[in-house]
């Protein structure tokens, strides 16, 4: 095989999963369109992907030790999957995205209070810049202050602070538990999106539930997601554990590209020029947050499985 191939693999593969990210929202979309809610939505994707984890790698997850962190990365991880999935049946596609990537204000504070990281100037900086651009992307004249107009916007600010709550409890994990392996934290990751989805499931009505042909193909489309997503979640950890850590920051942004151009064609949703300002900035403070928040702990954090989105 062609040497620089080979060294591409990695690199490909975390573009692939970044664009997998970029495209769920729509098969999403379509399942909303069968009669299955947002969180319906969510509960069932996430358990086909955590089953399909626990039989192909139930050899390396035999032995489980028990420990506290294991609830609250759970918790966080259904936090992050409810509200990106609701957030993308119900809002604009790409507002939700780059509140969801509002990631270095919040990891910055999380990061300081879990993992007792110094907040220096220089993050907080790239907290202000990322918030700056979200308020530029909300603020409108007529709305007063630059506050998330729907529930599908919060549900998008919502899913960004879990996410970087999970960041942070795996770099914390990979600390008080090193032995660990990768797809017990997968496991946990959709298992407790499942669950916490399934509880918020009962506060929302099935406007029509699905029978005959429409049931069958949203069993499919759930159980494909499911295959898909936690596939993508092992892929994504391959090359993680190959590229260095800066350089698979910005590979993964390439969800947004994805997004956009995804919404753009297939749900006619077109960004203005706010939400262009807003987005470079928010984009431009997750670029530069890895550079900044360069801490000892990143070299073994890389190794990880990122959060499952959905």
């Amino acid at each position: 095989m062609n040497p620089w191939l080979r060294n591409s693999w990695p690199t490909l593969a975390i573009m692939l999963g970044a664009s997998v990210w970029g495209l769920v929202w729509y098969p999403l979309r379509y399942l909303a369109a069968l009669g299955v809610t947002g969180t319906a939505a969510s509960a069932l994707t996430s358990a086909a992907a955590c089953i399909f984890v626990l039989v192909v790698r139930r050899s390396t997850i035999a032995t489980v030790r028990w420990h506290w962190l294991l609830p609250l990365l759970a918790l966080a991880s259904g936090v992050t999957n409810l509200g990106f999935v609701w957030g993308c049946i119900h809002g604009e596609v790409m507002r939700v995205l780059l509140l969801f990537y509002l990631t270095p204000a919040w990891t910055a504070l999380f990061a300081h209070f879990i993992l007792r990281e110094r907040l220096t100037w220089a993050g907080s900086a790239l907290a202000a810049l990322s918030l700056a651009g979200a308020m530029l992307m909300l603020w409108s004249p007529q709305l007063g202050l630059p506050m998330p107009a729907s529930l599908a916007e919060w549900g998008g600010l919502a899913a960004g602070i879990g996410f970087s709550m999970s960041n942070v409890l795996i770099v914390k994990m990979s600390r008080v538990l090193p032995d660990m392996k990768p797809e017990m934290r997968t496991a946990t990751i959709f298992g407790g999106a499942a669950l916490f989805s399934s509880c918020a499931s009962l506060f929302e009505a099935m406007p029509r539930h699905p029978v005959g042909e429409p049931l069958a193909m949203a069993l499919l489309l759930v159980l494909g997601l499911g295959f898909v997503l936690a596939s993508n979640n092992m892929l994504v950890q391959y090359g993680l554990a190959r590229v260095p850590a800066n350089r698979a920051s910005i590979v993964m942004l390439f969800e947004i590209v994805i997004t956009a151009l995804s919404a753009w064609l297939l749900a006619g949703e077109t960004p203005g020029p706010r939400e262009w300002a807003g987005g470079a900035c928010i984009v431009a403070a997750s670029l530069l947050s890895r550079w900044v928040h360069r801490a000892r702990n990143e070299a073994p954090a890389r190794r990880d499985p990122p959060p499952a989105m959905v």
